[in-house]
This record gives structure tokens, C-alpha cells and sequence, in this order.
């Protein structure tokens, strides 16, 4: 396995893997991490429409705000740090305490942070709302046990992820038995804010526990300023890009609730939960064949973009493939799901479902951005979908609401993903190969190929 390649493999074997695993054991914690995204989409989502069931559209509206609000901030705990600092311990072993140390307290500190901005903002905002308040200053404090995710950067350093995922799926899998409980009890909104910081809080008991067990102790990490200066260096792109798309995927739930009121924003949020479940596909699909992307490159510009424009025209037939029954079956799924007090969310997600094709697009790009140097053009795209999603968001929230919130993102995808690599030049080769994934150039050629050989 050649560095170019292991580069560009999924964050937690990102780094000089050589001599350190094999690829059996790669293999084996790529497949603990897709388990535990696919069971968390599962478990999650039927879990999450029990409560929405039993809270109401009005009452889910509430909570659902208090965790985009919150999540809007969010970069400014992670700060951009998980791949750097799990190529840093790869590199160098031997300073892993102060690697570590050192990320713990930023990511500390990066808490305190998003704590102070999150109620500060909240209390400008709404200040007359104190159930507002609770629910983003108790969702809040969890930023501050997240941490202890740096115990994490360890573990995928180590290619041992399996670890941090029995940790997180048993406190995930526990407390998703003690919200049950609590629909079952009938219990107020704010438990459920209680039950979510609960299971930050036991993910972080529990990876202090499975660290010690092999060994370690977090007494022997040690904070560096010089080294957290380089950090912050290495990693200020990242968390500006962070909280352009952490600010752009929730301000369309911001804007609804405070221009259209609570049982708008928790209508728009059920919709959301439903069109949002399929994001992580591309993400999946992306990791796998970088590596070959990545080697076509190297062999020439010829083979290089006939894989690219085979990932494009894939991911598009996927999006499409869920975006058209998802359109007809909208109504029902809603129904289904939420039930009838949630019925204004199916004209809602038969809109919001095709962000995902752009969406889709906007990650396959990923790959060609890397190989290319212009991952400049990631941020640049974020900023665009930001700006394109407010300013419709202002105009068509107040008349048509949800579904307004709807045509809002997906035209901001459209924009960002798709138009913006027409108008740029470094990037309108993308753009042609969007263009002929969207309407299947590649694959109506073939039928006319067929055909005409047919006739001749």
C-alpha cells in the first residue's frame, strides 16, 4: 500500500500506516465504523419519531431547535482537529501524551467556547424564553465532555476503532432505552435534553475506562502551547469551513422557527429526518474508491476522469433513485412515521429530498478537490449555499413556510454544489461532468451506440 494511497483513505487510517496494521485489520475497522453510522441511522431515526410522535409537532419544534442551534457552533469544539491529530500520533508515537494532552485541553477550551457562545446567543435572540434557554444551555454543555473524544483520535491512530464503538453504541444503545422509558413515562420536554447530555457524558466515562484498560493514563498527557499554536495553524481552514457547513445545514430550522413559530419548525423537522437519513451514503461511497481516483491520476488525465465521471454518474442514479419514490411516496412515508399531526411535512419532503442529488454531487466532487490542490473551492461552495439559503430563506419563509424553507436548501445546493462550478473555471470541468450525470449523456449514448449498430 503505497503513502498516496493511504492518504487518502478515510480519516481514521489516514497517516503512515506502513508496518503498523494490516490491510486485513483496515478493512476490519473501516467495517466498525460503517456498522456503527448504520446502526446509529436505524436505531436513530425510529427512536427519534417515537419522540417526535409523543411530542407534537409544537414541542418537537422546540427541541429540535435547541440541537441545530447548538449544532450551528459545534466546530468551535471539534476545531478541526480529529485527521490532524491522528496523523500527528502516527507520525510521531513517542510525543503522544503531549499530541493529546494538548488536543484534550483546545477541545476543552473549544467547549467552554461553544457553551458561552450558544447561551449568549440564544439569550440575545430569545430572551424572553427560558425553555429555549434550558434546552440549548443543557444540549450545550455537552461540548464540553466531547473532549474526551481526543481518547477516540487514539484508538483510530491505533486502527482499533472497534473499541470506541462498543463505548459509544453501548452509552448510544442505553440512554435510547431510557428515552423509550421516558415517552413510556410521559415525561417533559427538557428530560430528553438530560437524556442527550447523558449519553455524552457516559461515552466519555466509558472511552476513560476502555483507555486505562489498555494501558494508558490521561495523567501522563501534558499541555504544550507552542504545539497548540501549530495546531490551531494546521487546522483554522477546517474550522471555518466547519461552521460554514455546520451553519448552512441548520439555519433554514433557525430561521423557520423564529419567522413561522415552533409546530413550523418541528413539521419541517420531521421532513428533514427523513430526507437527511441518506447523506451518509456518498460519504461511504467516497472513501472506498479515493484511493483508486487518487491512482488514476498518476496513470493520466484520460483514466483519471472516466472514473470520475463513473462516480458522478452512479451517485446521481443513486440520488435519483431515492428522490423519485421518496417525491410519489411522501405523503405516506410521513404518515407512516410521524402520523397525522405531521401531515404538513409531505409536501415538504417531497421538495427538501432533492438536495440530496446535489448534495451527493457536492461530496463525490471531494476526491477531485484533494487531488487537484483547490480544496480552497470546499469553502468557497459552503459560503455560496449559505448565503444563496438566508437571503431565500428571508423571502419565501414568511409566505409559504416549510415548503418555502424547502426550495430554499435545495436551491442553495443547487448553487453551491452544481452552478458554482460552471461559473468558476478552475472547476467547469466538474461541472460537465455533473451535467452529464444528472441527464445520463453516458448512458443514452449507449442506448443510441446500441441502436444505431442495430440498424446497421
Amino acid at each position: 500500500m503505497n503513502h498516496a494511497t493511504i492518504k487518502f483513505l478515510p480519516l481514521f487510517i489516514r497517516g503512515r500506516l506502513e508496518g503498523r496494521a494490516s490491510l486485513q485489520n483496515i478493512l476490519a475497522n473501516t467495517g466498525w465504523l460503517f456498522a456503527d453510522r448504520i446502526l446509529r441511522m436505524v436505531v436513530g431515526l425510529f427512536v427519534g419519531v417515537w419522540i417526535a410522535r409523543y411530542l407534537g409537532p409544537e414541542q418537537f419544534g422546540v427541541y429540535n431547535y435547541a440541537l441545530v442551534f447548538v449544532g450551528m457552533f459545534s466546530a468551535l469544539s471539534n476545531l478541526g482537529l480529529d485527521g490532524i491529530i491522528v496523523r500527528n500520533v502516527v507520525r510521531d508515537p513517542a510525543r503522544m501524551d503531549t499530541i493529546l494532552g494538548t488536543a484534550f485541553f483546545l477541545k476543552l477550551a473549544g467547549g467552554i467556547i461553544t457553551l458561552i457562545v450558544s447561551i449568549g446567543a440564544i439569550m440575545a435572540l430569545r430572551p424572553g424564553d427560558s425553555v429555549a434557554g434550558w434546552l440549548v444551555g443543557i444540549t450545550a454543555v455537552g461540548s464540553l465532555f466531547q473532549a474526551f473524544d481526543t481518547i477516540d483520535f487514539w484508538f483510530q491512530s491505533q486502527v482499533k476503532s472497534k473499541y470506541t464503538v462498543y463505548v459509544r453504541n453501548g452509552a448510544f444503545l442505553t440512554i435510547t432505552l431510557v428515552k423509550i422509558l421516558l415517552v413510556l413515562t410521559r415525561s417533559p420536554l427538557i428530560a430528553f435534553a438530560y437524556a442527550g447530555l447523558a449519553e455524552i457524558v457516559v461515552g466519555a466515562v466509558g472511552l476513560v475506562f476502555t483507555y486505562q484498560l489498555h494501558g494508558y493514563s490521561l495523567n501522563k498527557w501534558r499541555m504544550s502551547l507552542p504545539y497548540a499554536k501549530e495546531l490551531l495553524a494546521d487546522s483554522w481552514p477546517l474550522i471555518c469551513s466547519c461552521l460554514a457547513v455546520g451553519f448552512f445545514m441548520k439555519i433554514d430550522q433557525v430561521m423557520l422557527r423564529e419567522m413561522a413559530g415552533s409546530e413550523s419548525a418541528g413539521i419541517y423537522a420531521a421532513a428533514t429526518r427523513i430526507s437527511e437519513i441518506w447523506y451518509f451514503i456518498p460519504i461511504i461511497i467516497v472513501s472506498s474508491v479515493s484511493p483508486a481516483i487518487v491512482a488514476a491520476k498518476k496513470a493520466g488525465e484520460l483514466l483519471y476522469y472516466r472514473r470520475l465521471r463513473k462516480l458522478f454518474h452512479f451517485t446521481a442514479a443513486l440520488a435519483f433513485a431515492i428522490a423519485i419514490p421518496t417525491t410519489v411516496l411522501s405523503k405516506y412515508l410521513v404518515l407512516l412515521l410521524f402520523g397525522k399531526s405531521y401531515a404538513a411535512a409531505g409536501p415538504i419532503l417531497a421538495i427538501h429530498i432533492w438536495a440530496t442529488l446535489f448534495y451527493f454531487l457536492g461530496i463525490v466532487q471531494g476526491p477531485w478537490n484533494v487531488t487537484e490542490g483547490l480544496m480552497n473551492l470546499s469553502l468557497k461552495r459552503t459560503l455560496i449555499t449559505a448565503a444563496v439559503n438566508i437571503i431565500l430563506n428571508f423571502i419565501l419563509i414568511p409566505a409559504y413556510s416549510g415548503i418555502g424553507a424547502a426550495i430554499s436548501t435545495v436551491v442553495a445546493y443547487f448553487c453551491g454544489a452544481f452552478l458554482a462550478n460552471g461559473i468558476d473555471g478552475r472547476s467547469r470541468q466538474i461541472f460537465y461532468l455533473q451535467i452529464e450525470a444528472i441527464f445520463f449523456v453516458q448512458f443514452f449514448k449507449r442506448v443510441i451506440a446500441k441502436t444505431t449498430c442495430r440498424s446497421l
